[in-house]
């Protein structure tokens, strides 16, 4: 014999609903527990232990009403408030629809108003061919000048900036390297050949020493070349 189905959340809200329609009165939660257990009994109707979340999404969705009075909360649901609430809705769906129509006229208004002057003609089909030319030599252009980037002076003088600050950090690394060096030799001089050693792997030769800068190439300016010819 096959298990009875058990009922939907829809099932159990329209009988939690009937049961506020029949009696036309005010409940607590215990009450209305014990009212659905009369009426048709736990393998029946709706479980003592779902009863407070059905009838909490019948408040949710305005269908049943409640109210704390004192300490208690007491629900209620009459079919009149029920008709009220269809009304209400019907209401704002109405309005809603209204809106919509009037911003659907509104569009349809500034779309005929943006039609205007952009007309198919051999004139317009003429301007939007220049313009598309000029575009595209717009990028040709644009795409020339990327390839002389490095030509730029506002990138030269960054990368110029950028190097005087390697060489500062690298000749600074180079003072802590001579001082830390000295500082070996002078309180482990019984060492001297290890350290010797030690700094010839890391690539601290007798070559090692502070980073200069080559002498900036000087550039000649188009006079100047123009007079060398």
């Amino acid at each position: 014999m096959s298990k009875k189905r058990g009922l939907s959340l829809e099932e159990k809200r329209e009988k939690m609903l009937q049961i506020f329609y029949d009696s036309q009165d005010f409940f607590l939660i215990e009450e209305l527990k014990l009212k659905e257990l009369e009426k048709s009994g736990p393998k029946k109707g709706v479980i003592m232990q779902s009863v407070k979340d059905v009838v909490q999404s019948l408040v949710d969705d305005d269908l049943v009403f409640k109210d704390k009075i004192g300490t208690s909360v007491y629900f209620w649901s009459l079919p009149s408030c029920a008709g009220n609430q269809l009304r209400n809705i019907q209401k704002k769906l109405d309005a809603d629809l209204q809106s919509s129509e009037r911003r659907y006229a509104e569009l349809n208004e500034q779309c005929s108003a943006l039609k205007k002057g952009r007309e198919e003609s051999d004139e317009r089909e003429k301007a939007l061919a220049e313009l598309k030319a000029i575009e595209k030599k717009y990028n040709e252009l644009k795409d020339e000048i990327s390839q002389y980037s490095d030509n730029d002076p506002a990138t030269f003088e960054a990368m110029k900036q950028a190097a005087e600050v390697a060489l500062a950090a690298a000749n600074r690394w180079t003072d802590n390297i001579f001082t830390l060096r000295q500082w070996c030799s002078k309180n482990f001089p019984q060492a001297t050949e290890q350290l010797e050693q030690l700094y010839n792997e890391v690539g601290i030769t007798d070559d090692f020493d502070y980073v200069e800068l080559p002498p900036p190439v000087p550039v000649c300016s188009n006079r100047e070349t123009e007079g060398n010819v």
